[in-house]
Order: structure tokens, then C-alpha cells, then sequence
């Protein structure tokens, strides 16, 4: 699978020098070069990673990596500045950086970087995904999104399954039936709602459709959890 990573810095020239020198490398990388935008990217689950450069023009990338793990962001960050002393160094690690490369820089040795704390991220998504009733939220060590009430239900459903494929019908009757939906397309709607949710981050299973026998989970099952 291709790691996908947002790149955040300034500089057009630098930019597309590490769009196309990862790409060699086998990641697909995009850029960003506002803070605003920019965190509203890195807290929504997309990216394997993010590089991100001290200085964003007149905003911090510092400033930047800090809000973005306030508002829950866990996948690996690296961050680039031609400020090498210790307390600079000190304060991108404080804001939750997980490492910092100092320009200029070897390619090879900012990839071997970037892979070490991907390899870091993957060891913590070994676990499988928890599934938490009280939030209805389905995390993993880096990642999580919230399912409706609906959707939590029939995602608890397929996991108590485990691989035994659940018919159409039978999901149909236990959470929509008694409500008086009368069409059992619901169910279809709903699994193409969990599968895009489930779409946003690696969770370790996805939602399979067993052509006449009807839909189960395939990968590593979540478990379910209080909190």
C-alpha cells in the first residue's frame, strides 16, 4: 500500500524537490503551504505522515505540529528547519514532533528517517481496533472516526460474526426492520457508509461482500472496549 504524506512548507523550490524525490521512493506526497489548511488536513486521518517545515512565512510550524495533536492527530511527524541548536530542536520535539532534520539534508537519510517512525506507527497499530460503545468510536493506535448510532451497530454486529458472512436480511431484520423501513437496500446504504469511514485510516479489516450469502469482516476483527 502507497504511504501517503502532506508535506508542509513554503518554499515552492523545496517543495517540489521532496514531492518528486519521494515519489522515487514509493510515496505519494502532497503539499501544503498554509497552517490553517494544513491542520485541517493532518487532524483528519488521510496521510501515513507529514513533514513540516519550522517556517511557514509569518505562522510556526511548531505552533503548527502542537494544534495538530491537541485536535488528535497521532500519525508521524517530521519537521525541517535550518535552525540546528538545541533549543529549537528541543521545542519541535516538545510540540510532538517525532523527529527533526535539520537542512540542508541527505535524501537518503531524511527517508530512512521518515520510514523508522513509520515502522514505529505500524508496531502501535499491531493491536486490533477497539471498538468503544460509549463514544461509538472506532480507534486504532493512531487513528479513529466516529460511527452514527447506526453504523456502530452494524459494525458491532459483523465483528460479533467474525468471518461467518451475515445475509442481507438478517441485518436487515435485527436493526432496521422494527422500525418500520421497508426496504432492505438500507443495508447496502450503510455498509457504503461504514466502508468510507473505514476507508479514512489503516484499521486492520474491511467489510466484505460474499456474493448470496451477504456481508462479513475480513482482516483483524475489532475488539470491543469501555472507554
Amino acid at each position: 500500500m502507497t504511504s501517503r504524506l502532506l508535506i508542509v512548507e513554503d518554499d515552492p523550490e523545496i517543495t517540489s524537490a521532496l514531492v518528486r524525490g519521494l515519489a522515487l521512493h514509493g510515496y505519494e506526497a502532497e503539499a501544503e503551504n498554509r497552517a490553517d489548511r494544513a491542520l485541517s488536513r493532518l487532524t483528519k486521518g488521510q496521510y501515513n505522515g507529514a513533514i513540516v517545515d519550522v517556517m511557514l512565512g509569518s505562522d510556526s510550524g511548531v505552533d503548527l505540529v502542537k494544534s495538530a495533536r491537541a485536535g488528535g492527530a497521532t500519525l508521524p511527524i517530521l519537521m525541517l528547519s535550518a535552525l540546528s541548536d538545541v533549543e529549537h530542536r528541543a521545542a519541535g520535539l516538545e510540540a510532538g514532533a517525532d523527529d527533526y532534520v535539520i537542512k540542508p539534508f541527505h535524501f537518503d537519510e531524511l527517508v530512512a528517517r521518515l520510514r523508522v517512525q513509520e515502522h514505529r506507527a505500524m508496531a502501535q497499530r499491531s493491536a486490533p481496533a477497539r471498538l468503544v460503545e460509549a463514544t461509538r468510536r472506532l480507534e486504532t493506535g493512531s487513528d479513529s472516526v466516529t460511527l452514527t448510532e447506526r453504523e456502530y451497530d452494524l459494525l458491532a454486529l459483523l465483528t460479533r460474526s467474525g468471518e461467518d458472512p451475515q445475509p442481507r436480511s438478517t441485518l436487515y431484520d435485527t436493526l432496521w426492520a422494527a422500525e418500520g423501513a421497508n426496504n432492505e437496500n438500507v443495508v447496502d446504504v450503510y455498509v457504503g457508509y461504514l466502508r468510507r469511514k473505514l476507508a479514512t485510516a489503516d484499521f486492520g479489516f474491511e467489510i466484505k461482500t460474499i456474493r448470496n450469502r451477504g456481508f462479513c469482516l475480513s482482516g483483524h476483527s475489532p475488539v470491543f472496549a469501555e472507554h
